[in-house]
């Protein structure tokens, strides 16, 4: 019998080498009674190692503690045997983490006087002077249950050590454990250690020195192993200890926050009086059958699971926006929940989709539904902060996202550990192409210096591949809140986060929804700060307010969708992308709920599952429809007999196949991990037989499996796309009807969405809209709608301008007279740095007062005090150059990022002879399989998972966007030309579908980037 006290997962961050998981089933695997997971001042790792032992029945015990550094004298380790134990130990870490800055840790001695339910190991330093000061304190402080922690490492120092450990034991009468301070589960790891431990020093695995650990010893051992290294009954001591502490992590009760329900109500009935008014908001001409059948439904399932609360605390956070007037949306699993939509959480009438409130909440998965809320990114804030102030810090902190390593920093870390030169691992991570399907990232190794057979360099691949997704530190979630009724720190560990005034836990989502604790997702997009800026500038002139209600009442506008089949949805949302542009004329959606399918068809589940195709030719009449009973008829007939949403999915698994809900709703989640462990496959036989068992074709069964499989990790909930729908519509409606509007809403919500503030410019000016660019007496801060002969155009404002901080855009709006500025010297008395006068100058602000770019520089530099040796000398005050269509464009772009003047292709059709290129606009006339040579600037590369390594290009010149597909060999053969063109000239072959859409298949590539100068553009790479 043994267990092992003292343990780090990797969760001790670039020190343990070894995930819970593999420590726990390694520890079970070898017999062990019981293995503690001691992180350092952390317990982020409990919760794996407690769901890896639930879900393989291990026969193992979790013990719960931690691993700490006083002082630098003192280490310990404290053990939770009970509930009060726990709540102690995470006050502990609570504290130590709250005083330090993110990532690190800082105890007090008051944290240990203040010991009483926690175990504690201590384990002694072998320098006598600190153990005997601490001997002695541990012995005054007699409430403190202490045991020695010896460690047997045979590194050779193990002799002074048993030495130290007999001494104090015999002096202070404290009892000696059996402990090892595991950092992995198998020795092979040793290697791997080593360059966690060289990253943490930041040094190289040759010069840690002392830091090193000197051999495996501190793997999991074989009992026999471990007997024979230590005295018997320490080990007797060893098994009391971890048979004294029965604390398990089921112990951890979530309190819902009770303030919200008013005296005299229960939860229940409070959470039934909102549904109610929400009724009557929702459905002003009442409610049919069905839906109140569907309501009671859900109500009941929420009583019975206890989430009243959680909803009503939902519901207060949207009725704070509402009141603030901050556009808000509910979507994910939410939106097919009827009472979500009466709450007004989310905007997708149930009418619209195939509601399956069990994707939503399940009696069986008895897990907290998931609630996902987006608000304007802009104004998120108020939100966040409305949650601080109504319940307080010590009862609210976001939930923690694991920051784990990618290949860039896998590589580099590792080869900075063995020693490899810094630069030429830069070098080579630049250079590697991980898209590449047919050369690994391996052997691409070879072509950049890196010879495969050298030693170093297979354990540079060989570590790179075990750092690959093994966690680095902890960072904040984008917007999961966790709240409770009491102090949080009593159930898990809060500490800061790198962001000022924000605090995280320890858990991330998934440890969160294994111990049933409630998340609330305030998240932030920009589309709706986007859409709430546009109706902000239409309500100044219009008569009837315009909203996303008012909108959507309207139904589908015909025109709106002529326009969306075209692909003229450069800025809108979710359908804005190459892929969606592409499939939107094949598609040709003329409905909300085409949308709907638009939005979730172009995803890498519907494509793997060799379910587009399908659809698009029965959509269009080219293929027949057949059902192999009414059941899966009802689940497919809007998707044309082809299964594209997860509800879907569960839908067949239930009627087709027999599965209660809570077992489907275990197949979709085995669908979302089966690449990482193969789950999906113990049900494909269930599948299969229960549809065979109810009279379907085994081929039918059969081929849905496949479908399945492909959606896996990929699908996409129906109730998500139609929440995203909306919102896609209204930006299109708004696109449509008033651009101007649109175009500045966009510019003044950025950074948002898949274009550049350039991009957006230009797509603009192709809709004929004028865009006057940033000038001191006509622009704001912002950007504006201005009119002008009745025709409304954008002012672009002072934000634009690079190098001019928001104070000063504001302190000269505010200085500026009624009539405007006059003169420039007026404006360099406003005490306004040099630096920023230059940025407006440079950025042509100044050319009502100057001219042009050039005067304005002249006349600041004429102002400036000149010594007294050029007093006499002539003062001429214009300049006689002035800058051409070219000095315009370059200066444009390096003050603003854009240019309403010119575009740097337009510029150079008019100075160089390009009569051989086709420019976007002349595309349409080109036949299928002809040839074109096309030059744009790189907007964009993108390399989905399901394209088999092909890299798509987005091109722009002066006439719209060209999109081209660079075959893997291709790719290969002009890598540099292919990653780092800013101007690039395509010679390829026209691709043309029977539904229009253009592709090129490009053949040579030509950096043209020269052609630039210094002209800066950047693109949207691999996102």
């Amino acid at each position: 019998m043994y267990s092992e006290l003292f343990c780090q997962s990797h969760y001790s961050f670039l020190t343990g080498a070894s995930s819970p998981a593999q420590l726990v089933t390694t520890a079970s695997f070898l017999g062990y009674d019981a293995l503690a997971i001691t992180d350092e001042c952390s317990v982020a790792g409990v919760v794996r190692a407690y769901a890896s032992i639930t879900q393989q029945r291990l026969p193992i015990k979790l013990i719960v503690g931690s691993y700490f550094v006083f002082d630098d004298t003192f280490a310990f380790v404290l053990l939770c045997p009970n509930k009060a134990a726990y709540s102690e130990l995470c006050r502990i870490i609570t504290n130590a983490r709250r005083r330090s800055k993110k990532g690190e840790y800082q105890l007090a001695e008051w944290d240990l006087r203040t010991i009483r339910h926690c175990k504690l190991i201590w384990l002694p330093s072998t320098q006598q002077a600190h153990d005997d000061y601490w001997a002695k304190w541990l012995s005054q402080h007699s409430a403190i249950h202490t045991h020695i922690g010896a460690q047997r490492l045979l590194d050779g120092n193990d002799h002074h050590r048993f030495a130290t450990y007999n001494r104090l034991a015999q002096h202070y009468d404290f009892p000696v454990v059996a402990c090892t301070g595991v950092l992995m589960h198998h020795s092979d790891d040793l290697a791997l250690q080593h360059v966690l431990q060289a990253t943490r020093e930041h040094s190289t695995v040759s010069n840690l020195g002392r830091h090193a650990i000197s051999n495996a010893e501190r793997s999991l051992r074989p009992i026999n192993k471990i007997q024979k290294l230590y005295p018997e009954r320490w080990i007797d001591n060893t098994s009391v200890l971890a048979g004294s502490c029965h604390f398990s992590l089921n112990e951890v009760r979530y309190q819902y926050p009770a303030e919200l329900v008013p005296t005299g109500y229960t939860a229940i009935a409070y959470l039934r009086q909102c549904v109610e008014k929400g009724i009557r908001i929702r459905f002003p001409e009442g409610l049919s059958k069905k839906v109140r059948a569907i309501i009671e439904k859900e109500m009941k399932l929420i009583e019975e699971q206890d989430y009243a609360y959680f909803f009503l605390t939902l519901y207060d956070i949207v009725q704070f926006a509402k009141q603030q007037g901050i556009l808000y949306q509910g979507r994910g699993s939410a939106a097919n929940s009827v009472v979500c939509y009466c709450l007004e959480i989310t905007a997708v009438d149930p009418r619209q989709i195939n509601v399956l409130f069990e994707r939503f909440i399940s009696k069986e998965r008895d897990e907290p539904p998931d609630i996902d809320v987006d608000f304007e990114h802009q104004r998120r804030e108020e939100i966040i902060q409305y949650i601080y102030k109504k319940y307080g810090r010590e009862r609210t902190a976001i939930a923690a996202t694991v920051i784990c390593y990618r290949f860039k920093s896998a590589f580099k870390d590792a080869g900075k550990a063995l020693g490899f030169n810094e630069s030429q691992l830069s070098f080579i991570v630049k250079q590697i192409n991980r898209r590449d399907s047919v050369i690994p990232w391996q052997s691409q190794l070879e072509e950049l210096g890196l010879k495969g057979d050298d030693k170093r360099v297979k354990q540079l691949i060989n570590i790179t591949e075990q750092l690959l997704g093994t966690p680095r530190h902890l960072s904040q979630h984008v917007g999961g809140f966790v709240i409770s009724s009491g102090p949080l720190y009593e159930l898990v560990p809060v500490e800061n986060a790198a962001m000022p005034e924000r605090t995280i836990i320890q858990w991330d989502k998934d440890d969160i929804e294994t111990l049933g604790l409630l998340k609330v997702d305030v998240l932030a997009l920009g589309m709706l700060s986007a859409i709430r800026r546009t109706f902000a500038l239409i309500n100044k002139h219009y008569p009837v307010p315009v909203s996303i209600p008012f909108i959507t009442k309207l139904g589908d506008d015909p025109q709106v969708f002529d326009m969306i089949c075209k692909a003229d949805t450069v800025g809108v949302f979710q359908i804005e992308s190459r892929a969606q542009m592409s499939m939107l004329p094949r598609l040709k959606p003329r409905c909300y709920y085409d949308l709907v399918v638009q939005i979730a068809i172009v995803r890498p589940g519907p494509i793997q599952g060799d379910m587009v195709h399908p659809y698009l030719l029965r959509r269009h009449g080219n293929e027949s429809i057949s059902y192999p009973s009414n059941e899966v008829k009802d689940v497919l007939s809007r998707t044309m007999g082809v299964p594209i949403f997860q509800e879907q999915v569960i839908q067949l698994a239930m009627v087709a196949a027999g599965f209660s809900g809570g077992e489907a709703d275990q197949l979709r989640r085995a669908m979302a991990s089966w690449k990482k462990d193969g789950r999906i496959f113990e049900f494909r036989d269930k599948l299969i037989k229960g549809m065979v068992a109810r009279g379907y074709d085994e081929n039918f069964a059969h081929n849905l499996f496949e479908q399945i499989k492909g959606f896996a990790g990929y699908g996409f909930p129906e109730s998500h796309s139609a929440s995203f729908a909306v919102l896609a519509y209204v930006s299109c409606w708004l696109k449509f009807y008033f651009p101007v509007e649109f175009y500045v809403a966009l510019l003044n919500s950025w950074p948002m969405g898949f274009y550049s503030p350039s991009q957006l410019v230009q797509d603009a000016k192709r809709h004929k809209i004028t865009v006057i660019p940033p000038c001191i007496n006509q622009s704001c801060y912002e950007h504006q709608v201005v009119y002008h002969k009745g025709y409304k155009k954008i002012q672009l404002g002072l934000a634009i301008i690079k190098g001019l901080g928001e104070a000063t855009a504001h302190e000269l709006c505010r200085q500026r007279p009624l009539e405007g500025f006059t003169r420039i010297e007026t404006i360099q008395g406003l005490n306004i740095r040099r630096d920023e006068l230059e940025a407006l100058a440079s950025a042509g602000a100044f050319n009502a007062l100057t001219g042009n770019r050039y005067q304005a520089r002249w006349r600041m530099m004429d102002n400036q005090a000149s010594l007294p040796l050029f007093d006499d000398c002539p003062n001429n005050d214009s300049l006689a150059i002035t800058p051409n269509d070219a000095d315009n464009l370059l200066e444009d772009y390096a003050a603003t990022g854009l240019s309403t003047h010119d575009h740097p292709v337009a510029l150079l059709h008019r100075e160089k002879s390009l009569n051989y290129i086709t420019t976007a606009d002349k595309l349409h006339g080109k036949t299928h399989k002809s040839v074109v040579k096309v030059l744009g600037c790189v907007t964009g590369r993108q390399a989905p998972g399901t394209a088999a390594g092909v890299t798509f290009l987005t091109l722009e010149d002066h006439t719209g966007n060209m999109n081209v597909v660079v075959w893997v060999s291709t790719a290969r053969a002009q890598q540099p030309t292919f990653l780092k063109a800013k101007l690039l000239q395509v010679n390829g072959v026209i691709e043309r579908s029977k539904e229009g859409v253009i592709h090129i298949i490009a053949g040579k590539l030509i950096d043209r980037t020269p052609w630039l100068a210094s002209l800066s553009l950047t693109s949207r790479d691999f996102h």
